[in-house]
């Protein structure tokens, strides 16, 4: 993700959907065995923020029905943060 930025395509990265955030994305990673996801967003300063994790194993609609609010409501807080600067 360092090195790609907003390039990193699959299978490392992909878009999220369902987020508030058409710029949403996952990193994709295997812990063990596990798929991980990571999720993050690029900010209007082109600057990478990780916004939430977690292990993907189990029921993966409810994983993202999670994981998908706390994205936005992070990466809300970020934007909001970078208007008051």
């Amino acid at each position: 993700l360092r090195d790609r930025g907003p390039m990193l395509s699959r299978p490392y990265a992909d878009t999220v959907n369902g987020s508030s955030y058409s710029n949403m994305k996952e990193l994709r990673v295997q812990s063990k065995g596990d798929p991980l996801r990571a999720f993050f967003a690029f900010d209007p300063k082109r600057k990478g923020i990780l916004l939430c994790a977690g292990n993907k194993t189990g029921d993966e609609k409810r994983f993202y029905e999670v994981m998908i609010p706390i994205a936005d409501r992070e990466f809300a807080a970020h934007l909001d943060k970078l208007k008051k600067e």
